[in-house]
């Protein structure tokens, strides 16, 4: 933006954990995002803004793995806490969410989130400064260890030793970058492939919590979507699928595990957390948290066993639902 230029912001909505404007500028228009103290949550939700800088080294970062994947970094300005980024139109880059949301249930677009992540991870962990760059335990733990694992583990207290662990076990791996935020809602389906947004959380850590993350979104929407839950569930398994192909940093049957025990704490999570999805209601949270307290409690499961099981469960659920409704002949 040069000196002379005028400038027309109009804030954009959709997020809670930063300010966001559309800057139009002659010829041209731009984002910029500026990090908030506190989360627009009920729960008070407090986060070092340090983490602007962070998602700006997510962005250079994953620009050199998946450049058309990713928005195009313009400036950045560490001192206020601001970086100015590419502005992609929505009638070319729809919410993913949005689309799931209306109905429009398409796997592929699944499969193509899952090759992105993988592809992202993969990098990262062969980078040898990524663990440094991204050494941003304390950003992480503000930002989804406490708000997903410990709010939940206090509003389920009996499940507390499992949740404890299962947050001790994220937090001490450390494996490649992590996204932290991979959730249709920061997803564009973009003419070159999915794009993703919103790297606050950017930790070198786990890469089973991204999967996990991704992949529990898709089993949430059968709850409001029981018309598609065939096409939902062919979309869990080809994110699996798409994602699968790039693990080479460790077993797969290792992350895999790790994926099968967050799955079904962070679908708890967001009903019972401190962040929980706003589409759902009451009976509707009832059946997430009695869904995922019942799959959290059992001994460890595969990943497609879980997936199987909450979209047979959905199935059942919608079935027996219509037969009530039927009316008598």
């Amino acid at each position: 933006m040069q000196p002379a230029e005028a400038a027309i912001l109009t804030p954009l909505t959709g997020g809670v954990s930063s300010d966001l404007w559309q800057v139009r500028l002659p010829g041209r228009t731009l984002c910029v995002k500026g990090a908030l103290a506190r989360l627009k949550v009920a729960y008070e939700w407090l986060a070092p803004i340090s983490r602007n800088r962070v998602e700006y080294a997510w962005l250079q970062f994953a620009g050199t793995v998946a450049p058309t994947q990713v928005p195009q970094v313009l400036a950045y300005d560490e001192q206020a806490g601001l970086f100015a980024m590419q502005f992609l139109p929505p009638e070319e880059y729809p919410v993913w969410k949005d689309q799931l949301l209306d109905g429009k249930v398409d796997p592929s677009a699944a499969r193509a989130v899952g090759d992105l992540v993988g592809r992202l991870h993969a990098a990262s962990a062969k980078d040898p400064s990524a663990a440094r760059t991204f050494a941003t335990d304390e950003n992480f733990d503000a930002l989804r260890i406490e708000p997903y694992f410990r709010v939940t583990a206090r509003a389920n207290p009996d499940l507390a030793d499992r949740i404890d662990g299962l947050a001790a076990v994220t937090a001490g791996t450390h494996l490649a970058v992590v996204h932290g935020d991979v959730s249709p809602k920061n997803i564009l389906l973009g003419p070159d492939g999915p794009v993703l947004l919103d790297a606050e959380c950017g930790w070198f850590g786990d890469p089973a919590f991204d999967l996990a993350f991704c992949l529990n979104h898709l089993l949430l929407k059968t709850i409001i979507l029981p018309d598609h839950t065939a096409q939902l569930h062919r979309s869990a398994r080809l994110l699996l699928d798409g994602y699968a192909r790039h693990i080479d940093w460790e077993p797969a049957a290792d992350l895999m595990g790790r994926v099968a025990a967050l799955l079904p704490l962070l679908a708890l999570a967001r009903v019972d957390g401190a962040s929980p999805v706003e589409y759902l209601t009451p009976p509707q949270r009832g059946q997430v948290r009695d869904l995922a307290r019942a799959l959290l409690s059992r001994p460890a499961s595969t990943v497609d066993s879980i997936v199987d099981d909450w979209m047979l469960t959905v199935r059942g659920a919608t079935a027996a639902t219509t037969q009530v409704r039927e009316p008598t002949p």
